[in-house]
């Protein structure tokens, strides 16, 4: 079969690795847009869920993900006024250049061709043709009516920050100033720098002079509202000195239907959810899993997309409803910063509204340091065990003279 993956981000660069080793024979393409190397984006998150998921179809990339990866195992919670907070959890984060790398890497061992500054006038001529070139998918647009793609636009104004002061671990840091609260969503993804999303309502934004300053001087202006999450470091907007600016408000993209003919849509040109559930990543990468699979299980090719397309939509629907349950609560933060530091972390924890009252029980418990440093114990020996059982690179496929790569901690983060 001859496959063409239209965009070279998670998703096309996953299933080509995984339809390829489904079958050596296939002849696959991965056409993207942007030179080798360059990416948009600073670094991406994603959970032990993910991580099983990867190992079970290519443990080979799934180690060397692993490898790449910070690991942090706590949230903090930072607001003007507040003690600072803690909620229970762990995570691993990378930075998406490296994820790319990689991927590209594996693929080009297996055998995939792989373009960069590619970027096809029309839809190229394939058996089939995987539209993975993002939530501005040109070949989504193209049969745009059957497609039928919705979009539905937040209130929120967000930007895509870096930042090389390196936090110890997923952050949530609230300001207070005169024109409104505003906060970030920090996390470290490697030794040197840390993703830092900035968020406020559109009222703050404006009140702040935010939507008259261009890149360079409204990072210097959130750099003096966040002087003191930041310990004196920059933010970096690599939009700086072209004359633009990179606020956005957030779009959440779903789609009627993902295949048409032989074109079938993955990842962000098929969906999208809001980033305070950090899962973009995550959902492209298992699109990739659940197309190979319908198309190595023999079916016609019709019949495998539609089983893919119902399966994905299946798992999709509950993350969908909670990426949106948290995007509105973060549009309604100040009704909740009157709240003293426990309740207020609590309310942002539990902003999906389906948590037990024995998780507030717990919440509370363990904001004291002998309680905390108990449950950080307890899950860190659960994601060892979990660790445990997945398998490692003695039962991978033996990629011809490569040798395993070194072990790598991040940013030195506690490995859990």
């Amino acid at each position: 079969m001859r496959i063409t993956c239209v965009g070279g981000g998670p998703a096309g660069l996953y299933f080509a690795v995984l339809a390829k080793l489904a079958d050596p024979a296939h002849e696959i393409t991965v056409l993207e847009r942007n030179p080798a190397g360059v990416t948009y984006g600073w670094g991406v998150v994603f959970w032990d869920d993910l991580l099983d998921d990867l190992y079970r179809y290519d443990p080979v990339s799934a180690e060397r993900i692993s490898r790449a990866a910070c690991r942090w195992d706590s949230y903090e919670v930072r607001a003007t006024g507040k003690a600072a907070t803690h909620l229970a959890g762990y995570g691993f984060s990378l930075g998406r250049r490296e994820l790319l790398e990689i991927l590209a890497a594996r693929a080009l061992e297996l055998g995939v061709d792989v373009r960069f500054r590619d970027e096809p006038a029309e839809v190229p001529a394939a058996d089939l043709v995987v539209a993975s070139d993002g939530a501005g998918s040109r070949i989504r647009e193209r049969y745009a009516e059957h497609f039928g793609a919705e979009i539905e636009v937040g209130r929120n104004k967000y930007i895509w920050l870096g930042t090389p002061h390196v936090f110890d671990t997923f952050t949530f840091g609230f300001e207070q100033t005169a024109a409104g609260w505003i906060w970030y969503h920090a996390y470290p993804f490697d030794a040197e720098t840390s993703t830092f999303i900035v968020e406020c309502t559109p009222e703050t934004w404006s009140g702040l002079g935010l939507d008259e300053l261009d890149a360079a001087r409204g990072c210097a202006r959130l750099q003096e509202i966040f002087a003191a999450h930041l310990d004196g470091r920059p933010l970096i907007d690599h939009r700086a000195g072209t004359g633009g600016t990179g606020w956005l408000n957030y779009r959440r993209l779903t789609t009627r239907r993902w295949d048409h003919g032989n074109v079938v849509l993955m990842g962000d040109a098929a969906h999208t959810t809001h980033f305070a559930i950090g899962s973009g990543t995550k959902l492209a990468m298992q699109d990739a899993m659940a197309l190979a699979d319908a198309l190595a299980g023999g079916d016609e090719p019709a019949v495998a997309l539609e089983r893919y397309e119902h399966r994905r939509k299946t798992a999709l629907a509950p993350l969908q409803r909670a990426a949106k349950a948290s995007s509105e609560w973060f549009e309604r933060v100040p009704d909740y910063t009157h709240l003293p530091a426990k309740q207020f972390s609590y309310a942002l924890a539990n902003r999906r509204g389906e948590y037990p009252m024995w998780r507030y029980l717990l919440h509370v418990t363990t904001q004291s340091a002998g309680p905390r440093v108990a449950l950080r114990w307890a899950l860190s020996v659960r994601r060892w065990h979990r660790a445990r059982r997945r398998p490692g690179l003695a039962a991978a496929p033996a990629v011809a003279g490569r040798a395993p790569e070194p072990a790598r901690t991040g940013s030195g983060l506690a490995a859990g």
